[in-house]
Formats: C-alpha cells, structure tokens, sequence
C-alpha cells in the first residue's frame, strides 16, 4: 500500500513538473496591429483601399468584451491615443465596430498619417503596443 501511495505521489509531481516546463516555456503568439495595404511611404490615388490586419487577438463587433478581443479604428492625421482612452468618434478616427478589417479612403491631395489602433469593445484603446503608423501620399 505504502509502495502504492510512494508511486502516485511521484507520478504527480512528474506530471505537475511536466506542465509547469510546459506552459513557462509555451509562448503566447505576438499581439499587434498592421497595414497590409498600403504600405509606408505609398503614393495613391484616391478613392484607395487600406486593410487592417491584427495578430494574437481576435476581431470582434463592439460591445464584446472578451479577452484578447476587439476592433480596428482608423486616425487620420490625429494624436495617438493612450492606452483605456476612450478613442473620439469624429472625422479624424473611424471607428469599425462591425469588425471590419478594411475600407475605402476619399482623401484629398496631400500627405497623411494613417494610424490603426486597435481597442476593446467600448471604444478604449489597447495604447501604442496594438497601435502601428504609415505615411501616405494621396495625389
């Protein structure tokens, strides 16, 4: 009996051992934001598409609060937004609460800033770690 008890008592702590190794050496995926189109420094020619693209979270519509979840946001020639600010809803952030991962731009001639943000379902930015910049020239 005493052998019994001996053997599942170090059965457990190999098996706890094993786990712990396990899940400290297992990385969780990345998490950021992305153009996939356009690129840096892009001349265009308007209307153009751009498409967002996340990785380590998923796209979900507004209002899901899970974890590891949320929506793109478009700023257009704006400020970054700290990280739990709610991100302003006027012509210069375009919010994609349907969980849209692109749109069409109608931009004027002239040079901008383009930065996704991605943020929770109340609108509350992620901050810079799920933001990324580009440079776009509309002609």
């Amino acid at each position: 009996m005493k052998l019994l008890t001996s053997l599942s008592l170090v059965s457990a702590l190999v098996l706890a051992t094993a786990c712990n190794t396990m899940s400290s050496t297992a990385s969780a995926p990345a998490q950021s934001v992305s153009f996939i189109s356009p690129a840096d420094g892009a001349v265009v020619t308007s209307p153009f598409v751009v498409k967002f693209g996340v990785t380590g979270m998923a796209v979900q519509p507004a209002g899901t609060m899970l974890p590891d979840t949320g929506h793109h946001h478009l700023l257009i020639n704006a400020d970054d937004i700290a990280t739990m600010a709610t991100i302003p809803a006027d012509a210069q952030h375009m919010h994609f609460g349907k969980g849209q991962t692109e749109t069409t731009l109608d931009l004027k001639p002239g040079k901008y800033k383009l930065t996704m943000q991605f943020g929770n379902g109340l609108h509350q930015a992620y901050g810079p770690a799920m933001s990324k910049s580009i440079n776009v020239t509309v002609q």
